[in-house]
């Protein structure tokens, strides 16, 4: 699988730089983080609550082939359609502790867009132990399924 998603992870940072083009309109890349039930079809999770707003918060849920729950959440803290989202990301009962998130849209042409994502975790220690499991592969596994579930939409 060819991977279009690019992470990118500098030696002694704390942070992840994630670039993906989608052939998209920027306006539907956007939706697909925003709408509760395309979000839970690309990330194949349950969406509990997704106040896309300043100061919003977010809870999603899945669950693992054994029927175990897994929580995922955190606090929007800049929201501008079509260009932002600033927010926390934690999952819940892991050791890993909650990271920072910038997600930036950008149009590229009348039908394709651009997501770039910077990820901020709290040491090298923890960013180097993310990478270390399926991490690139899982995000453009989702990502593919980003563009295809919103290119049913269309």
């Amino acid at each position: 699988m060819e991977q279009k998603t690019k992470v990118h992870a500098e030696e002694g940072k704390q942070e992840l730089l994630i670039t993906r083009e989608f052939d998209l309109p920027l306006k539907l890349l956007f939706k697909a983080y925003v709408e509760p039930h395309i979000v839970e079809q690309w990330m194949g999770t349950k969406v509990l609550k997704l106040e896309c707003k300043r100061h919003g918060s977010y809870q999603f849920e899945t669950t693992d082939p054994q029927g175990n729950k897994h929580g995922f959440n955190g606090v929007i803290h800049e929201f501008f359609p079509d260009r932002k989202i600033t927010r926390t990301f934690e999952m819940e009962n892991t050791p890993f502790t909650v990271q920072l998130e910038f997600l930036e849209f950008e149009k590229l042409t009348d039908s394709t867009s651009k997501l770039r994502m910077q990820i901020v975790y709290r040491s090298v220690a923890l960013r180097d132990q993310m990478l270390q499991m399926p991490f690139a592969y899982g995000i453009n596994m989702a990502h593919n399924r980003l563009e295809d579930v919103v290119k049913q939409l269309r």
